[in-house]
């Protein structure tokens, strides 16, 4: 019975991905195909019985199978490409892969067989999604992504994974691996504004801004408010972009040191919903059509970036070991407030990591939301300095009602987790 079942998938493997081979040449004539659903169900069929013989004679005839089935594919190709001019070898490499995920079935690895040929549907049926991709992809869009490997792949397994310099602050490997967690996410924000576009609505930006920087989107928002006199959904994309951050560290230290979540989710929850209401509240107050928002944010996959980023976390960690060596936690929180002025990115990641070495779980999270607290401020005053009045007027509040909001969430995760 389970011989049978093994078989019942190969064959419901072939077909499946037969199912999409078939709908995709729909409208071609009937025996003017390579294969279609019938083919590939009898092809992981196939796999499935051969695998059977191997068990009894041996690998050797698993190879020889396949390798008959391949000759016969490439001839049936090249009389395709003799008869209609088409090179896409598609159907072929789909033929080789079904026969393969058949015969995996059949040799135990059912759950890798199943999910192989459902992730090979998928690829084969996201073929226009795909091209549409590739026709908008840019030579800079291609050179990140080969960065982003490079530095994850080739220069993150070469770096000694030990601590160096003052209190052992310096770990090489986690400093950059840091910085590729970071980069990460900055690159995904920034891949979303521009393939969604920054001129389908303010909100969307801000939504999709604040995964890149909330701080460079305050700043492109609130000169636009300046210059064209517009404030109310500008201020929502303000607040909507801080309200992103939380969730976005909340991310990074769920990477880090997930230990902190449960206490981290209270205070940096409470905030992001507060921003959120107040980023629909002003969305609601619209004095006159938004200008086009057109937020210029650079690909934070240059490597320049990526090293200082490196360089700040680095600076980051030795002032808030150095602080907390010399004053306690009390100079933890005052490095967390300094650096939370500018950048919460490097804090979160510095105390993530301290609290798995040197300190206890509270202070790394009291620090962190410390770093959260005075990053919102800032960005309310340099949206009220840069914008004028009217913005403050509408950011203010909900900010302060945000900062109220995080810093009830911190008494109430003291009050019930009893920290150390």
């Amino acid at each position: 019975m389970d011989l049978f079942l093994k078989l019942a998938v190969s064959l419901s493997i072939g077909l499946l991905i037969g199912l999409e081979r078939g709908w995709q040449e729909r409208a071609a004539p009937e025996g003017s195909r390579i294969a279609g659903l019938r083919t590939f169900g009898l092809i992981g069929f196939l796999g499935g019985l051969w695998a059977v013989l191997a068990e009894q004679l041996g690998a050797l005839v698993l190879g020889l199978a396949f390798a008959v089935l391949a000759v016969l594919m490439i001839l049936a190709h090249r009389e395709d490409v003799r008869r209609n001019r088409d090179l896409g070898i598609t159907t072929v490499v789909a033929a080789l892969v079904t026969f393969t995920l058949g015969a995996l079935a059949v040799l135990g690895q059912v759950a890798v067989a199943a999910a192989g040929a459902v992730l090979t549907t998928t690829l084969l049926s996201l073929k226009p999604v795909l091209h549409r991709w590739l026709l908008r992809l840019e030579f800079q869009d291609l050179t990140a992504v080969i960065k982003l490997l490079l530095i994850s792949v080739v220069v993150l397994p070469a770096l000694p994974d030990k601590g160096y310099g003052p209190w052992q602050a310096l770990n090489p490997y986690r400093i950059w691996w840091m910085v590729i967690l970071i980069a990460a996410l900055s690159f995904a924000g920034y891949v979303a504004i521009k393939w969604a576009g920054t001129r389908r609505g303010v909100l969307l930006t801000g939504l999709l801004g604040g995964l890149v920087s909330s701080t460079l989107t305050t700043l492109t928002f609130s000169r636009l408010a300046r210059e064209h006199h517009t404030d109310g959904v500008l201020a929502a994309g303000i607040v909507l972009a801080s309200a992103v951050m939380l969730p976005r560290m909340l991310a990074t230290v769920a990477v880090i040191n997930a230990a902190l979540l449960p206490m981290l989710a209270a205070p940096l929850g409470l905030m992001a919903c507060a921003a959120s209401l107040g980023a629909w509240w002003l969305g609601r107050q619209r004095d006159k059509d938004p200008p086009e928002s057109k937020l210029e944010l650079g690909n934070p996959m240059k490597l320049l970036p990526a090293l200082k980023f490196g360089v700040l976390l680095a600076l980051v960690m030795l002032l808030a070991n150095g602080m907390h060596a010399w004053l306690g936690h009390e100079g933890l929180y005052v490095a967390a407030a300094i650096s939370g002025i500018t950048d919460v990115d490097a804090i979160t990641l510095s105390l993530a990591q301290m609290a798995q070495e040197t300190i206890a779980g509270a202070p790394a999270v009291r620090g962190i939301v410390i770093a959260a607290l005075v990053n919102t401020a800032a960005k309310g005053a340099l949206a009220a300095a840069i914008a004028g009045r009217d913005m403050a007027r509408r950011v203010l509040p909900v900010f302060g009602l945000t900062l109220a909001a995080g810093a009830l969430g911190l008494y109430l995760t003291e009050l019930l987790a009893l920290p150390a």
